[in-house]
């Protein structure tokens, strides 16, 4: 079973036709980054994706269920977690906080009425270990406004790991970052991974970031695709090289 697809989805405004009849199957594990030029439809796409926009035509799946109409915070229960191209934060908390916060939602912690130790124990060894998995368990008790915009990334992340996700849907993790914090992101990318086997979806313009990274790439170009392949197949495409990649490829 695939963990996520799209079916032929199309978006349209109007008479613009944003995203046309793009189809993709996303494996368990695999980590999938979708490129393209600006104006692609690369944003349209990732918000039917994650059920910020309704397609106009065709199906979205996960896990082989029909998630089409179902909302983004439905999406989220399902196991779809998702981070933006702005960081989504609370600055004047510290990192421990702001996991706290997502390991709550997601257990419903903020609900009970009453919490015995034993719970009390779990969230607190659950918020451990995705400030474990982020490396950020030496930064816990800093305000993230303090914090480098590649640690505040990484706060990001957490916070979407807390939801226990089995998709985890990155928008552009490198964008505004200079050489060391985009190295410091994409290695806590390659982590999860690799090492702890997420599924991944990835909008990102930083090619050395995709190539070095995605097992697939899905290209967007004029809000079609233009190309899906392996790096090496998409390196070596010329509509790729026309389109997008230009000499550097």
């Amino acid at each position: 079973m695939t963990m996520l697809e799209a079916r032929r989805v199309t978006k349209t405004f109007g008479s613009l036709v944003a995203v046309n009849d793009i189809s993709i199957s996303v494996a368990p594990g695999e980590l999938r980054a979708v490129i393209g030029p600006n104006g692609a439809g690369k944003t349209t796409f990732f918000n039917m994706i994650t059920g910020f926009f309704p397609p106009t035509r065709g199906e979205i799946v996960l896990q082989g269920q029909d998630i089409t109409r179902t909302s983004a915070q439905q999406r989220v229960k399902l196991g779809m977690a998702r981070t933006f191209q702005i960081t989504e934060i609370f600055p004047e908390l510290t990192v421990r906080e702001n996991v706290r916060i997502a390991v709550e939602a997601a257990d419903g912690f903020s609900l009970r009425v009453f919490a015995s130790r034993a719970d009390h124990a779990r969230l607190a060894a659950d918020i451990d270990a995705v400030l474990a998995m982020t490396d950020l368990s030496g930064k816990a008790d800093r305000l993230v406004g303090e914090l480098s915009h590649g640690d505040q990334r990484a706060a990001e992340i957490a916070m979407a790991l807390a939801l226990k996700p089995r998709v985890l849907l990155l928008d552009e993790p490198t964008a505004g970052m200079g050489e060391q914090e985009t190295f410091q992101v994409a290695g806590l990318i390659r982590r999860l991974h690799k090492d702890s086997r997420y599924t991944i979806m990835l909008v990102e313009h930083d090619m050395r970031v995709v190539f070095n990274l995605a097992d697939r790439i899905t290209v967007l170009a004029e809000g079609q695709m233009l190309a899906d392949g392996t790096p090496a197949e998409i390196a070596d495409n010329p509509a790729v090289q026309a389109a997008y990649l230009g000499e550097a490829h």
